[in-house]
């Protein structure tokens, strides 16, 4: 199929014929434009061009090698490696690249909606999405990316979990079991931090009444303030926490089961942490300094004041 349109004055034509690379002219005339891409196709369609044909390989190879030569390079590519593992066991993943289309795609969407949450099909199609414009940009294949022809799951509304009295008194001040899982719990209150970072720190991250993250989430490195609590916290454990994210995730597990708490991820001790920041008359500005978030957009998602709170102000 031939593309023509106008550029600096002159007509450029693109012509892409399946198993051919792109073919691009530059003519002073549309009239010459047309009739050089007429003839083209006309070439593409006897067969009389010499151009080598590409050999388009199955989906489940462009998986693995987009796993070891792209994934790998992601810090959250151990997460991520699952799903494409999962992705090479299914149909799709039998395809011939060049045969893949937008209604297997969405064949593949809603199969994974019926198992999964929204927000959960959303990243992994955004992985797809990356996959498929590797293949395209990077690695040269002429295609067309079926992810961007589907419409995509609607994300779900932002969590507004914040913690009760209960949950705070039993977590923190009851929490007589595991003294590590107690420090990394009020920690994450008291700084608003990630699971990942919190146990990452370092003795030598401290810096007077301020905490160095070398590495976040968005691959930057961010200073952030530290409250009095914070402190005493960090001087009082032994840096970094002796536990792996997995002992973390089955400790608070067990912590939420014994107390009956129903509903709450490690993560909504950000939530809660980033709302009591505001709640403590914070800016924007300078809660984006203790959270990280470079969009404010992204920040008012983890933002969810209490009314009663508000009342009081007004």
């Amino acid at each position: 199929m031939a593309t023509i349109r106008k550029r600096q004055g002159k007509w450029q034509v693109q012509v892409r014929h399946i198993g051919h690379k792109q073919i691009s002219k530059t003519f002073n005339r549309k009239q010459e434009a047309e009739q050089w891409a007429r003839e083209l196709e006309v070439s593409f369609d006897q067969n009389k061009l010499g151009h080598k044909v590409i050999e388009y390989p199955l989906f489940s190879i462009m998986i693995e090698r987009y796993t070891n030569e792209i994934s790998t390079k992601k810090r959250g590519h151990i997460r991520e490696r699952y799903f494409l593992n999962q992705l090479s066991k299914t149909d799709l993943a039998q395809h011939r690249l060049d045969q893949i289309k937008a209604h297997n795609i969405a064949q593949l969407r809603d199969q994974r909606l019926q198992k999964n949450k929204s927000d959960t099909v959303l990243r992994e199609l955004t992985i797809i999405n990356h996959i498929f414009n590797i293949c395209i940009k990077d690695w040269s294949y002429p295609i067309i990316n079926p992810v961007k022809q589907i419409y995509k799951p609607k994300s779900s509304f932002s969590r507004k979990r914040r913690l009760t009295s209960f949950e705070y008194n039993y977590l923190v001040n009851n929490n007589k079991v595991n003294s590590k899982l107690k420090a990394i719990i009020e920690l994450s209150i008291e700084t608003g931090m990630r699971r990942g970072e919190i146990l990452k720190i370092e003795r030598h991250h401290l810096k007077n009444r301020t905490l160095i993250i070398p590495i976040t989430k968005n691959g930057s490195s961010r200073e952030i303030p530290l409250t009095s609590k914070a402190i005493n916290i960090l001087n009082d454990s032994n840096l970094p926490f002796a536990m792996t994210p997995n002992a973390l995730r089955l400790a608070w597990s067990r912590l939420k089961k014994k107390g009956g708490i129903k509903d709450l991820h490690f993560h909504d001790l950000r939530h809660e942490a980033i709302s009591r920041f505001f709640e403590k008359g914070l800016s924007i500005p300078e809660v984006a300094l203790i959270s990280g978030h470079k969009d404010v957009r992204m920040l008012f998602r983890y933002t969810h004041l209490k009314a009663e709170d508000v009342v009081n102000k007004l």
